[in-house]
């Protein structure tokens, strides 16, 4: 059994993207997505627990980490990110469908590359983790805007989570808060209140705080002020941690409508559960390919 860490860099659309490999490339091939404001070691808990079993894949998204960190807002649109997924693809399983675990922004990649129609046949199964789709986001908020005090209140909690989102697009502040050190005491703080433990320190660089700003700035407006129908057929996982902090679990979870082979899977925890409870990840996500394939 070949379960050796493999290292390489992989140009997509003109970036160079560090691709680790773990496990034997013979078996199923289990690509894993990071989020903000990590990078790929977020999944190194969730990769031990696979790699016997699955060829796993993780990769530093554009900005991060070891991959290169382009300048400019448009160079974190989700169709730039889609074509650096396509690049890890040809690389890593050029002629089978791929089995998708995703986080966070990982997760918002995920769903536009799902519900698309480039590389949807490239995709086996997804399972997501704390990130939805920003189309899916902007109809969940505008269903909630009727004179019901119930559905009010539900938009009015995930306002409150959302809080850093509106931030994050106002200029030079967001950059002046991560450099200054107070978002860092503040995310380790959450981290604590949400997951039990902060990520521990040096796992994140200050590319990887300012860099994926733009991802909000390059995403989130054109996406909730223009959603769109995106819908979904292949079997999709939903993992939504009751004690998420950022998402809520019925922003995550009311999605039928669009994603005709859901699963959804409430489970106790916070927002970074593949590095809280990557054994729980591993085996949910494990029993999601299982059973779908």
């Amino acid at each position: 059994m070949n379960t050796e860490t493999r290292g390489r860099l992989v140009t997509g659309d003109g970036v160079r993207l560090l691709v680790r490999e773990h496990g034997d490339r013979a078996h199923p091939t289990v690509v894993c997505l990071h989020g903000y404001p990590d990078h790929s070691s977020l999944w190194d808990g969730v990769v031990a627990a696979l790699a016997d079993r699955f060829h796993v894949v993780t990769y530093d998204v554009r900005g991060t980490g070891g991959s290169d960190k382009p300048r400019g807002r448009a160079a974190y649109r989700l169709d730039r990110l889609e074509r650096d997924f396509a690049a890890v693809l040809d690389a890593v399983s050029p002629t089978e469908p791929v089995h998708l675990l995703a986080h966070d922004w990982g997760s918002v990649q995920g769903w536009h590359f799902v519900t698309g129609q480039r590389l949807r046949d490239r995709i086996a199964t997804f399972s997501s983790i704390s990130g939805p789709c920003l189309d899916h986001v902007g109809y969940f908020v505008r269903s909630r805007l009727r004179p019901d005090a119930a559905a009010l209140a539900e938009l009015g909690r995930q306002l409150g989570k959302s809080w850093y989102v509106f931030f994050f697009q106002l200029p030079l502040l967001p950059e002046l808060f991560w450099r200054s050190g107070a978002g860092t005491a503040l995310l380790a703080a959450l981290e604590r209140s949400g997951d039990g433990s902060a990520t521990p320190p040096g796992q994140r660089s200050p590319a990887d705080y300012l860099n994926g700003l733009q991802l909000y700035r390059a995403n989130i407006p054109r996406r909730l002020s223009g959603p769109q129908q995106r819908g979904v057929d292949l079997p999709v996982q939903v993992i939504a941690p009751t004690n998420d902090l950022f998402v809520s679990v019925p922003m995550q979870t009311d999605i039928r409508r669009w994603a005709s082979n859901l699963t959804v899977r409430t489970v106790r925890g916070g927002h970074w559960l593949p590095r809280s409870q990557p054994e729980l990840v591993a085996r949910l996500a494990a029993e999601h390919i299982d059973a779908t394939g």
